[in-house]
């Protein structure tokens, strides 16, 4: 993903070079090249960027080095989370080396005299949600007009969150705006309807999407039913070191506390993130996962905006997103800036279509492979694995045993149904549809009773004959 452009063969200046030295950065990505040279001559650009892209630094860069210390609000950054927020600024105040920009983050869920006070203190550069600065226009903390430099992060998330309303209202109060820059993963119409209103001859920077899209990162995939999905992300995390990190990814908030409740229980150091939980818990779990005093969040995507952290070697997803989109953002948070990763995603039957839509999609190499098994020294798995069928059961729960035996097996469906819910000691509406064919028989025996149906067959002689049970 790496280019051979150099950031110090561009007019940058020198503090700006000193940062991206104490990051680490000397060759840019490509959306860098393509972004930064127009940026810093002042022309609006619309830039395809997705996580791990790279894309803070191209929008940070030229912003930084059109600034000056000066105390006076210069330029504006949306976001559409405060863990992106905060993740921005981190990044740019980082990127300044020692110019002495003082970079403000403004966002909700949090004290706004306080925010209010350090805005009043003087500002260059405010990274900020739309309704917090909205708000904080309105209260007269932020003068829209003084800003000549407008940068909108990840534009289709800001679409899905429903904040354009507030950000044209944003758009709107900047007057004296001279530059615009947006970034956006994907561009539905509404986006580029909307870039037209607000953007002036714009510079569009679609860098190939399957350069962009996929880290270069090992991908991996389990067939597992739901009833073992935490067996295998134990077995996943058994493999981790003590410096490795982890987020595993579940569709829902509820699908996060059950797992985490569930991992810790079995003695598994794991913290929940999701937006029930209240800013300062947020920040708090975020701040210790960077820190390294926490290896593994259990995340769902919106909470996990904003993740930046280089230390990630592995992602798994519990739940295969719903939004394809989504996959790529999530595979995204390993393999940062050209670092290796991993990414296994637990597939059940009801997962499989989308998992292979989204491979389909972009032309992913996914590997299937089996439950890994334990690291040495592990001699027992910390979740046990439990017998589950629904995995090969019909639309009404049934599951379809094959029986065989030496001779055959010479008898009628009845007969084998009223032996088997004898020996299983339960009703008959627990057997469904036995089918005869040739020399052995298919019973469909309900999900819930399968278990007793093996050891029935296992321990039980029919007619005489010793039977012999396959799923």
């Amino acid at each position: 993903m790496f280019t051979k452009q150099r950031f110090d063969d561009w007019p940058i200046n020198s503090s700006i070079i000193s940062g991206l030295t104490e990051l680490g950065w000397e060759l840019a990505t490509q959306v860098q090249k393509d972004t930064i040279p127009l940026a810093l001559e002042g022309s609006n650009v619309i830039g395809q960027a997705r996580t791990g892209s790279g894309k803070t630094g191209a929008f940070g860069i030229p912003i930084i080095n059109g600034c000056e210390p000066k105390g006076e609000l210069q330029a504006l950054i949306l976001t559409p989370t405060r863990e992106l927020a905060n993740q921005v600024s981190i990044e740019m105040n980082t990127i300044q080396g020692d110019l002495g920009l003082k970079i403000i983050t403004v966002y909700g869920g949090t004290d706004l005299e306080k925010q209010a006070r350090q805005l009043n203190d003087g500002v260059d550069i405010i990274v900020g949600t739309p309704g917090r600065v909205m708000d904080m226009t309105k209260r007269k903390y932020i003068d829209l007009e003084q800003p000549s430099i407008f940068c909108l992060d990840e534009a289709d998330r800001m679409l899905d969150m429903g904040f354009f309303p507030d950000i044209n209202w944003v758009i709107e109060r900047m007057v004296n705006r001279s530059q615009t820059l947006l970034f956006s993963a994907t561009f539905p119409q509404e986006i580029l309807d909307a870039s037209y209103e607000f953007m002036e001859d714009p510079e569009f920077v679609l860098t190939n999407s399957e350069e962009l899209d996929v880290p270069p990162i090992e991908m991996f995939s389990i067939k597992v039913g739901r009833a073992n999905k935490l067996w295998a992300l134990s077995r996943l995390l058994s493999r981790m070191s003590e410096t490795d990190q982890t987020i595993v990814f579940c569709n829902t908030k509820r699908m996060v506390d059950l797992s985490v409740q569930k991992l810790s229980r079995a003695g598994i150091d794991v913290k929940g993130l999701h937006g029930d939980l209240s800013q300062n818990q947020r920040e708090n779990i975020l701040k210790s996962f960077k820190g390294g005093e926490i290896n593994t969040i259990v995340a769902t995507d919106v909470a996990a905006r904003g993740i930046d952290v280089d230390g990630i070697t592995l992602v798994v997803n519990y739940d295969v997103p719903d939004d394809m989109d989504s996959f790529i953002h999530r595979v995204g948070r390993t393999g940062r800036i050209g670092r290796e990763g991993q990414a296994w995603s637990l597939v059940s039957r009801n997962d499989s279509g989308q998992l292979s839509r989204i491979i389909a999609t972009y032309g992913l190499d996914i590997a299937e492979v089996e439950v890994p098994e334990l690291p040495d020294g592990i001699s027992k798995d910390a979740i046990q694995y439990k017998d589950d069928y629904l995995e090969t059961a019909d639309v009404f729960g049934f599951v379809p045993i094959k029986i065989t035996s030496s001779n055959g097996i010479n008898s009628s469906s009845r007969t084998i149904s009223k032996w088997l819910a004898e020996k299983m000691r339960c009703d008959e509406l627990a057997i469904g549809q036995i089918k005869l064919v040739d020399n052995y028989a298919l019973v469909s025996v309900h999900s819930s009773k399968v278990s007793l149906a093996m050891k029935a067959f296992e321990k039980y002689e029919f007619s005489g004959e010793k039977l012999t049970a396959i799923i």
